[in-house]
């Protein structure tokens, strides 16, 4: 829409710069100006000033540098109109509309908008009164600060059904409004009036973008906290706002104006499950929490957080639990979001540990805690590949085409055709090194030794020969353990891990992993690299090789093992084994030369024993 310059000069005039900018960061006056730190870069000595007179804004650390509505906009994450219609609705100004029904919508709109307003205060109240102190003792129990309290609105709806009703009315509002904005229900049974919508609940109100109320989440207080059931019905646990001329559930995301100012800080955006799952994070200085409005993440929800990133890579991460459910509500979103992929628009998935939420991990493990889940997220693609490839098999050629197909077919569904390639390529490139992993054979290939990034050794390593009955299994989880517990050993040892296969399914996929993760070439932490395992639903084979029936039998490889050992004990372990087993194969390969009377299997025996004989 055109705005005339008259109604933006008459807008600046109307709103005084230092108190807009005032309730964002804190202000203080230095004679004609006003000085702070600037909100667009940190700075510990106030370089940003504020000249009202002139209606503008100047920081000589940054050169940020604009009027009110160019504030709004940077420091709100907001675009022209949205900072437009949140100053002038301040200044008490109508923003100019092209057409009657514009103005009459305008006009609805703006009556909605404060009626939710008194609501969400009526609610406020009612949280503060000591008739509703266990609704307070709740939240304060969760966690939750007085300051969190009051910067979220949180409020209580008293199980009074017409209490709500009647305090609007004397505001000068109709049933028919309240029902329109979906604080009242009407009237059923016969009854003869409307009722409130919210009752008995901890209420969550819902800002928009500009941080008007919108909606309202409610959440019932726990049983011994309620009145008795008078029936055998059982309430749900959240009730939200149904649908209004101001509130759309699918595009909406409860936290958006906290998180549209942590964007444009450059802060990453999380997505998490609900309400509490916000606020904890936000209270534990995670700006950039959201969450979808009780239904599954949506397409313009996606679609909104991209906007609300300035880069050029929008990559938001989504939080999803851990358990089998999680991982399908991921699987229903990467469906959703394969066809909007263009350049520099996607995102990454993180898994809750077991029994977890953001909420009670933050509670449990701190924000640290937290963090290193997030840490461990992984990108769209090595999702969709964990997705198709968990607990399958590649043993049969047949079985890897059909792996394969049913990635191709995902991929297929990318619209961006750039975006589309990228996917072919990498998904040719995880088929070669999964499916196909390089093998070599012979004693020159493993007699090169490479410099770990610890330690310095230079060792000749021998070809696995896993062969003997009943010791693959603990074999495999010694190694393993080794490098999940100390990955800075894989440097020396990537050569023989790769090359080798265990026969164990999940074990041979866990190898597969663990050499992916490490083989990217940059540091690694025992942490990070267990989070990123767990994330792709090796929790349980972890829990398998790292414990202490399998320290036991190789000490070296248990995390509080001294690192200075560490790649010899492990090389060590590696080499008896192989040696081990290429006797058994000699033993066993006499025999068979004897039997068949093969000069093809002599001559195998004979390159074997040089091997021996050499490497012994």
């Amino acid at each position: 829409m055109s705005l005339g310059s008259h109604f933006l000069d008459e807008l600046r005039s109307r709103i005084t710069l230092s108190e807009v900018i005032g309730r964002r960061v804190k202000v203080t006056r230095a004679g004609r100006e006003f000085k702070a730190c600037c909100p667009f870069h940190h700075e510990k000595t106030p370089s940003f000033t504020i000249n009202d007179d002139k209606q503008f804004y100047h920081c000589f650390g940054c050169g940020a540098h604009g009027d009110v509505i160019k504030f709004v906009m940077e420091h709100d994450n907001l675009g022209f109109m949205d900072a437009i219609e949140m100053l002038a609705a301040e200044a008490g100004m109508q923003v100019p509309k092209q057409t009657p029904q514009e103005r009459a919508k305008a006009r609805e709109d703006r009556d909605l908008y404060e009626l939710m307003d008194d609501a969400c205060q009526y609610f406020e109240e009612c949280l503060l009164k000591p008739l509703h102190a266990d609704a307070l003792n709740y939240l304060l129990g969760r966690g939750i600060s007085r300051q969190t309290i009051k910067d979220f609105r949180i409020g209580f709806a008293p199980d009074d059904p017409q209490a709500m009703r009647k305090m609007l009315l004397e505001k000068g509002y109709s049933d028919a409004e309240m029902i329109k904005a979906a604080v009242l229900r009407p009237a059923k049974d016969g009854g003869k009036d409307p009722y409130s919508f919210f009752r008995d609940r901890v209420i969550f109100p819902v800002p928009d973008r500009r941080g008007r109320i919108v909606a309202f989440g409610g959440r019932i207080l726990p049983e011994h906290m309620r009145p008795p059931q008078r029936s055998d019905f059982t309430p749900p646990k959240y009730m939200n706002s149904t649908e209004t001329p101001l509130f759309h559930k699918g595009r909406m995301l409860y936290g958006e104006p906290t998180a549209r100012r942590a964007a444009a800080e450059g802060r990453a955006l999380i997505l998490v499950e609900g309400y509490m799952d916000v606020i904890a994070c936000v209270q534990a200085g995670i700006a950039g929490a959201l969450a979808p409005m009780g239904t599954a993440v949506t397409e313009e929800q996606i679609i909104t957080m991209w906007k609300m990133i300035p880069d050029f890579n929008k990559v938001p991460i989504l939080c999803f639990d851990g358990d089998n459910a999680g991982r399908k509500a991921a699987g229903r979103v990467c469906e959703r979001i394969l066809p909007l992929l263009e350049p520099g628009k996607s995102v990454r998935f993180a898994f809750m540990p077991d029994g977890e939420d953001p909420d009670s991990l933050i509670k449990s493990s701190g924000v640290r805690g937290f963090k290193e889940v997030v840490s461990a997220a992984v990108s769209l693609f090595d999702f969709l590949w964990s997705s198709y490839t968990q607990g399958r098999s590649f043993d049969t050629p047949d079985e890897k085409a059909s792996i394969k197909k049913q990635l191709e077919n995902e991929i297929a569904r990318i619209s961006h055709r750039d975006v589309q390639e990228m996917y072919r390529a990498a998904l040719r490139d995880r088929i070669s090194r999964v499916f196909y992993p390089p093998r070599q054979y012979g004693r020159e290939q493993y007699s090169a030794g490479r410099k770990g990034r610890r330690g310095g050794y230079d060792v000749t390593l021998r070809p696995p020969k896993p062969v003997r009955k009943g010791k693959d299994s603990l074999f495999s989880k010694v190694v393993l353990a080794g490098l999940i517990n100390h990955p800075f050993i894989f440097d020396s040892v990537e050569e023989v891990i790769s090359g080798v296969t265990f026969k164990a399914l999940r074990l041979e996929q866990l190898r597969q992993s663990v050499c992916i993760h490490l083989g990217e070439g940059e540091d690694v932490s025992r942490e990070s690299l267990v989070l990123q395992l767990e994330n792709e639903g090796y929790s349980q084979e972890i829990r398998d090789i790292c414990n202490e029936s399998v320290y036991v039998h190789a000490s070296f490889c248990s995390p509080s093992a001294n690192e200075e050992n560490i790649l010899s004990k492990w090389l060590e372990y590696w080499n008896d084994y192989s040696t081990a087993g290429l006797e058994e194969e000699i033993h066993d390969g006499w025999k068979r030369a004897y039997m068949e009377a093969s000069e093809q299997e002599e001559e195998k025996l004979r390159t074997l024993m040089s091997v021996k004989a050499g490497e012994g």
